[in-house]
């Protein structure tokens, strides 16, 4: 547009010039001097040179078009030349670009979902001509914009709304697969993609609550449980352990006792028996008693 602007004002003013003059002669007055043309002249002349030069910036690339067709030819970043007038150039950025956008689908088990996805993309700078001859510039929003929303619906009706959530890391990885395939074959590269957030209707959020404090519950009790079963296998432990106590020091009485049996002979009983006398005879009436001591007769 601006091309056609500075070529058309000085050309418009030589036109207006040039009939100026016809004018002038048609009524036998004096023309225009000659060098007044020299103004619009030097303005095409200008326009000329200032539409030859092309600058691209860093990391942009130019698709060159000759009288609105693409010729295929690429201008890189820096200074370039193209013929005034007849050539034009699109400036296409091929810098990683970054699109967020809202998408609606629903899940296997017919859950509405909805999601916030952030696509990290670019173009293929080598392939800049083809997109723009097959696209055109609006590229994001006829091809870009759409394909994200369709692999959202497409990876979504592949799960169920809870594995949404517990396999986030899978629906991402076959989102980005989807989307890697389908923009590729418009020379479009997928960078990386994001699953920003999940949302989900009232009803499925308070069954999820309603799931999570039962399972909740349910540690609860086994936790109990398994502490009332500590606690029974402890008090048995104990139980036996006294138990054990008591019976060894049962047998070991019992033992000493058998040993004492086994060891104390008739005389040593005697013995015991005088060691602990104090001196007095017993009295014994009648007859048929039995002796204090008994000593042998050989």
């Amino acid at each position: 547009m601006l091309e056609t602007v500075s070529l058309a004002v000085p050309v418009l003013v030589l036109v207006a010039l040039w009939v100026t003059n016809l004018g002038l002669k048609a009524s036998a007055k004096p023309t225009l001097p000659v060098a007044i043309y020299a103004i619009p002249l030097a303005g095409i002349a200008l326009a000329a040179a200032a539409n030859t030069f092309v600058i691209v910036d860093a990391g942009f690339v130019g698709v060159v078009t000759r009288f609105g067709g693409v010729t295929g030819a690429i201008f890189e970043q820096g200074l370039s030349y193209k013929i005034p007038f007849a050539e034009a150039v699109w400036i296409a950025d091929v810098r990683t670009q970054k699109e967020q956008v809202d998408a609606a689908a629903a899940s296997r088990d017919l859950q509405e979902v909805k999601s916030t996805i952030a696509l990290n993309y670019h173009l293929d700078a080598r392939q800049a001509p083809t997109v723009y001859r097959q696209i055109g510039p609006q590229y994001k929003q006829r091809i870009v914009d759409p394909a994200i929303q369709e692999a959202f619906k497409f990876t979504t009706a592949q799960f169920t709304a809870e594995e949404l959530i517990t396999q986030r890391e899978d629906v991402k990885n076959r989102a980005r697969g989807f989307l890697r395939e389908r923009l590729g074959a418009f020379n479009v590269i997928v960078d990386e993609l994001n699953i920003v957030s999940f949302e989900f209707a009232k009803s499925f959020n308070d069954a999820i609550e309603a799931k999570q404090v039962a399972a909740q519950r349910v540690q609860q009790s086994l936790r109990e449980q398994e502490r009332a079963r500590v606690d029974a296998d402890t008090r048995v432990i104990s139980a036996q352990g006294d138990a054990s106590a008591v019976l060894t020091r049962a047998k070991a009485a019992a033992e000493a006792q058998q040993i004492q049996r086994q060891t104390l002979s008739e005389l040593y009983v005697q013995f015991l028996a005088v060691d602990k006398w104090d001196g007095k005879m017993p009295q014994v009436t009648g007859t048929g008693g039995t002796p204090f001591i008994q000593i042998p007769t050989r």
